[in-house]
């Protein structure tokens, strides 16, 4: 076999000197200027006694309704008070208002918008219901019942505006996560052991930050006129304090007479609400650069020559299961009913063995993998069955239990590696964090340990890999990480869906030497998902053939392409490209797979099989184990003749 190219043999993307997030917004001069009022309105605020030139109390019946003039830049109100002290002062109460408010909301609407989202089921259904519930109390009403038990006390005011308000954001934030929890690396992230606590506020968090900060910001703005309204109307504080709702209920009064009195507290009130409407949508844009969007140069980059492991010994067939799977039945709930996914679905990984699951897609071969490491999307469940692992049923395990078990039992490799890596932290901090979960290790140890990682599946350049972001990584690299980010846990069985699916023919042939390597060195068992045989030709020892939710073909892969026992077996073998060399067309199999649920009555493959019989659609097929080792769902096995593929290698 001849030494494999390495994916990044021609050029090898390297990030140029990456922008902060601090860099983004305040590259932004909508930002800058929106910080910039927002930081002087605190400055001011807070340093009032020593800013504000005369005491907002003190009073000056020679000097009413001035106006601006050279001893008060802003004028006077009705009873000679200087305006520009009093909007100093003003600026405090209605600052700490905001921040009463705003706190309320985000320490109780962001966490339980998060649990929400996350955790689903009936926590979802009762957070919901009582977020409605609580909207649906007008807050005006509740406001005047709060301040009506304690008068002008604006602070419980605030509180409790920040409590009605709480549910608003609680919606958003359930959304946003509703969506981010079904993404492919909060499930690698789940396999590799993390607990959920670290994976909500690690990993989902930082995702739903953007509509957090609008939702804060446009909170923050009415906040701002909550607070406004209600010292407009006398309901807080009293006559003489300083505040900007009673600087504007003041000049409503005399704006006849004196229609300047209201321009400084309207025109502050205005600005704020406009900077902090501003400031959120700024620091929003900011983040979604920060998460993507690096630019990318190429530098020329010298390849290795690699030299693939030997493939390892095929494992005693009376060695015990390390993974047993028997009659396992997955549902999907829709339309009032459950719809069967897979049905009866029984096999065995034994320790050190690469079993290969085979079949067009739909035909539910992630379903399978993703029911064994209790992912089912929401939606589906599992029905019936057992999935054991050494004897364990790992069905019937609570969750702590099984969350034990992940990432140490068992690792997952998806197909689409860079969905599988957050976007959002560096490939060594995700490394080193599963690492210190597993290991119980220091920061210094992980990071070590996280280029041993990148090393030991041959990336080159660990250190800058470890550096850099997923969307910075090629494909082939992408996939070597999401490799090493399943064995920080040395899981004794690698669950691979398609790994190998996007990748070009030279990647492909290097993803699987690794792998080969990989199980040489580690002594692991590997269930690898596919619809490729000549992956399954160059890689594993036993195959499982699926159609329409069965297993309707299982034989070792050498008495499988010498003989196949099923028609759809020999159908898929000879519809592979290596199978048109020296014929005028690639052979197909006639017909589409059936639609979920709608699956015909006794061989679900009778429909589309050049062999069916009458007796093929009399009823259920029963799977026949009379061949050592070997299992297949056809009636007429004895009757037809499949002919043999030949030396698989043709097709590796």
């Amino acid at each position: 076999m001849t030494s494999i190219i390495n994916p990044l043999a021609e050029r090898q993307p390297v990030p140029l000197a990456r922008p902060s997030f601090s860099r983004h917004l305040l590259r932004r001069p909508v930002a800058l200027c929106a910080v910039a009022f927002l930081g002087v309105l605190v400055v001011v605020s807070v340093a009032a006694p020593l800013l504000a030139p005369y005491n907002p109390q003190s009073q000056d019946l020679t000097r009413v309704l001035t106006g601006p003039t050279g001893h008060n830049l802003l004028g006077t109100d009705t009873l000679g008070r200087d305006v520009l002290s009093r909007l100093i002062y003003g600026g405090r109460r209605s600052l700490l208002s905001i921040a009463e408010g705003l706190g309320v909301v985000l320490l109780l609407g962001v966490p339980l918008g998060l649990v929400a989202g996350y955790v689903g089921g009936w926590t979802d259904r009762l957070l919901s219901r009582l977020g409605e519930l609580v909207m649906a109390i007008p807050a005006i009403i509740l406001i005047l019942v709060v301040l009506a038990v304690v008068p002008h006390n604006e602070d419980i005011a605030m509180l409790a505006f920040g409590l009605l308000g709480a549910p608003t954001i609680m919606r958003v934030v359930r959304g946003a996560t509703l969506a981010v929890r079904e993404e492919q690396y909060i499930k690698a992230a789940r396999v590799s052991g993390l607990t959920h606590l670290r994976i909500v506020t690690r990993h989902v968090l930082p995702r739903v930050q953007g509509p957090v900060i609008v939702q804060a910001s446009l909170f923050a703005a009415y906040a701002l006129l909550f607070e406004t309204g209600i010292a407009y109307l006398g309901l807080t504080g009293n006559a003489a304090s300083a505040t900007w709702g009673g600087m504007v209920a003041e000049a409503s009064t005399v704006i006849e007479q004196q229609s300047w009195l209201l321009y400084p507290p309207g025109a502050i009130i205005a600005l704020t609400i406009l900077a902090l409407g501003l400031l959120g949508s700024a620091v929003r844009d900011a983040a979604v650069m920060d998460e993507g969007g690096a630019a990318l140069r190429t530098v020329p980059h010298t390849p290795r020559a690699r030299t693939p492991a030997t493939m390892g010994r095929c494992p005693d067939g009376d060695a015990p299961a390390l993974l047993s799977v028997v009659d396992l039945e997955v549902t999907l709930s829709r339309h009032g009913g459950a719809t069967p996914v897979v049905d009866g679905v029984s096999f065995a990984v034994r320790a050190g063995e690469t079993v290969g699951l085979v079949g067009e897609s739909g035909c539910g071969k992630s379903v399978t993998a993703l029911a064994v490491l209790r992912l089912l999307p929401r939606g589906m469940q599992v029905s019936g069955g057992r999935v054991l692992w050494e004897g364990t049923d790992l069905l019937g395990l609570r969750g702590r239990d099984f969350d034990r078990l992940r990432g140490t039992a068992f690792g997952y490799v998806s197909q689409e590696p860079l969905a599988s890596l957050d976007p959002t932290f560096t490939i060594g901090s995700q490394l080193a964090e599963v690492l210190r979960h597993h290991d119980d290790a220091s920061r210094r140890a992980a990071k070590v340990r996280a280029l041993e990682l990148l090393r030991l599946v041959e990336l080159p350049e660990p250190k800058h890999v470890a550096s850099s972001r997923s969307y910075e990584l090629s494909g082939g690299m992408a996939q070597r990480v999401a490799i090493a980010l399943a064995l920080a846990g040395r899981p004794r069985l690698l669950v691979a869906d398609e790994p190998t699916t996007a990748l070009d023919v030279t990647v492909q042939a290097e993803i699987l030497a690794l792998l080969r390597r990989l199980q040489a060195e580690t002594g692991m068992s590997v269930l690898l998902i596919t619809h490729n045989w000549g992956v399954v030709a160059d890689i594993c020892d036993r195959a499982l053939v699926m159609y329409a939710g069965q297993v309707v073909e299982s034989s070792p892969v050498e008495l499988m392409f010498d003989e196949p026992l099923h028609p759809y077996t020999s159908g898929l073998m000879n519809s592979h490209p290596a199978q048109a060399r020296g014929r005028p067309r690639l052979a197909t199999i006639g017909g589409n797979p059936p639609s979920l649920g709608d699956w015909p009555q006794g061989c679900r493959f009778a429909p589309r099989c050049p062999y069916s019989a009458a007796k093929c659609r009399a009823g259920d097929i029963p799977p026949d184990s009379s061949r050592t080792g070997r299992m297949s769902r056809c009636v007429r096995v004895d009757e037809i003749s499949l002919g043999g593929h030949g030396d698989r290698s043709a097709l590796a």
